[in-house]
């Protein structure tokens, strides 16, 4: 199987979620469940199949969180030096508008460009791994080619 790359932080933040589904959701759903049940007739309880429904999701989602923690490599950027890899925290400005960005490069489950978290499969973080500091970088994307210049690399 493929190890998942994560930050401390996204790991931390998965195995969060795992266990608020495990202690807090799943108990929750359960008890709503066996409320609805108490209502009668289920072929015609909304509440009930509303209940069920979110039960499918949350143990789906346990599930899903399980097999990304079972896989995950946890890697420790303040470990890491020198050209741009997983885990960088890149300073980028773009070379036509001049407006400064700021990504870490992070796995998959964990990329959230409104936070800053960069997927290490986009087209941005692929072109940005092997440079360095000063380096330019050239990235395809669908309103046309891009420049950006690195500003910055840092690993916290």
């Amino acid at each position: 199987m493929e190890k998942i790359p994560m930050t401390r932080a996204g790991f931390a933040a998965l195995d969060d979620e795992l266990r608020k589904l495990k202690a807090e959701e799943r108990p929750a759903v359960i008890r709503a469940i066996a409320e609805a049940r108490e209502h009668g007739d289920l072929s015609e309880n909304a509440e009930y199949h509303a209940a069920r429904e979110k039960q499918s999701f949350i143990e789906g989602r346990i599930k899903e969180l399980e097999a990304i923690i079972s896989r995950a490599e946890v890697i420790d950027p303040a470990r890491l030096s020198g050209a741009v890899k997983f885990g960088a925290t890149i300073t980028i400005v773009d070379s036509e508008t001049e407006i400064e960005h700021t990504y870490q490069i992070v796995g998959e489950v964990e990329a959230d460009i409104e936070r800053g978290l960069l997927n290490i499969r986009s087209p941005l973080a692929r072109a940005l791994i092997g440079k360095e500091e000063g380096d330019s970088v050239e990235v395809r994307t669908p309103g046309g080619e891009k420049s950006y210049e690195i500003v910055s690399v840092r690993y916290r």
